[in-house]
């Protein structure tokens, strides 16, 4: 009996306890001084002197507006933000390709006998270097630039989206296309094909499927961003709800959060089900 016991203790025991106790305090250590130095202090939220108005601040956004004239022109800004979305992520992808292509090893001929060429390295590096930074600056401070620049509206917020996640396209493509199969690339360039028939013929068939599943990945970012972006005066839904609370208009408020949402839940269950159907 007792040799049972001491089987079963054994058995019971994680081997691993001491290793995982040990990274948990570990992240304590690092984190503790990271969230001094942020001044993360959560409990202020429910503190007398923050809960009381925060309570009203809420109870402002009941009962929600749904008269037929304000949904109409929810509808319209929230037709707005997917356009805005839509169009953004559509310049990016006109971005990204052709820099993904420049930036990717594989479809350089130079670099088939193992060390790439002086001058296509050097592209490459700078090709890499425009899309840090592009994607290093967030799209709410483009949309910022563009608003001085163009002025209010969409297109402000088209142009933010459009660098931002070209950056972020661009860099992503490019490693899909280098992670994946590459033999059938590299033989149609040994036998004389162009880059250009080695990428449709060669990488483009193996990594389709990938590169969709992402794009359609930002493209719901992109409606997300587009709704922020709205806050800077980039046009769209996020427009709306900043005249509508800086208004106290709390119940408009609550109609356009509800509805965007549901926007963004039903374009979740647009892109799982694209990711399935290409799975």
């Amino acid at each position: 009996m007792a040799g049972a016991a001491s089987v079963s203790a054994i058995g019971l025991r994680d081997p691993a306890w001491a290793r995982r106790v040990f990274w948990l305090l570990a992240a304590a250590v690092v984190l503790w001084p990271l969230l001094v130095l942020a001044e993360f202090k959560p409990w202020i939220l429910v503190s007398p002197e923050s809960l009381k108005p925060t309570l009203r601040f809420l109870a402002d956004f009941f009962p929600p507006r749904v008269d037929a004239g304000f949904l109409v022109l929810v509808a319209r800004e929230t037709w707005r933000t997917v356009a805005i979305a839509t169009a953004g992520l559509a310049l990016a992808i006109l971005v990204a390709i052709p820099m993904a292509l420049l930036s990717v090893r594989v479809l350089s001929v130079s670099a088939l006998g193992g060390r790439m060429a002086t001058l296509p390295a050097l592209m490459r590096v700078v090709v890499r270097g425009v899309l840090v930074v592009l994607r290093s600056v967030p799209e709410l401070i483009w949309a910022l630039v563009f608003v001085r620049v163009v002025g209010l509206g969409p297109t402000s917020g088209v142009l933010a989206i459009a660098l931002t996640y070209g950056g972020m396209l661009g860099k992503v493509y490019a490693e899909i296309l280098e992670s994946g199969e590459t033999h059938a690339t590299t033989s149609l360039l040994r036998n004389g094909a162009a880059r250009i028939q080695a990428f449709f013929y060669g990488l483009l068939p193996t990594d389709a499927a990938e590169l969709t599943s992402y794009t359609v990945y930002r493209w719901e970012c992109a409606i997300r961003s587009s709704a922020v972006l709205g806050f800077v005066g980039a046009g769209g839904l996020g427009q709306q709800i900043d005249a509508s609370m800086k208004m106290f208009n709390g119940g408009e408020v609550s109609t356009m959060l509800l509805v965007f949402v549901a926007l963004v839940a039903l374009t979740d269950r647009l892109s799982a089900w694209l990711r399935s159907a290409l799975g």
